[in-house]
């Protein structure tokens, strides 16, 4: 897991609208209510996906916005947390397309 990396929750602790579309993107993706896309929900074990479901999503993610990739790293994503933060890194590195096009 990408455990070195930051919280997803802001400063004041609520999430913010980017995360909420990440997960909601999540939880359609999966098919899955999104009050179960926790930061600690497992890909595998809590959500259901298996390895072929979950190299789907990282893929559409990656179309989804310009420049991000998540290749590299797809090993260490097991839970949303470590999704979520992948790709905020992309964007605090100024690359990618706003996140409100993952819900559209």
């Amino acid at each position: 897991m990408i455990s070195s990396l930051s919280n997803t929750q802001g400063v004041s602790g609520k999430e913010s609208l980017e995360v909420r579309e990440i997960r909601a993107f999540v939880a359609k993706h999966l098919d899955v209510d999104v009050r179960r896309i926790t930061d600690e929900a497992h890909f595998r074990r809590d959500l259901g996906a298996g390895w072929l479901d979950r190299l789907e999503l990282l893929m559409l993610i990656e179309d989804q916005f310009a420049d991000v990739e998540i290749a590299d790293d797809a090993d260490q994503i097991e839970i949303v947390a470590d999704l979520i933060r992948c790709v905020e890194g992309a964007r605090v590195r100024g690359r990618g397309a706003p996140i409100d096009a993952l819900v559209r």
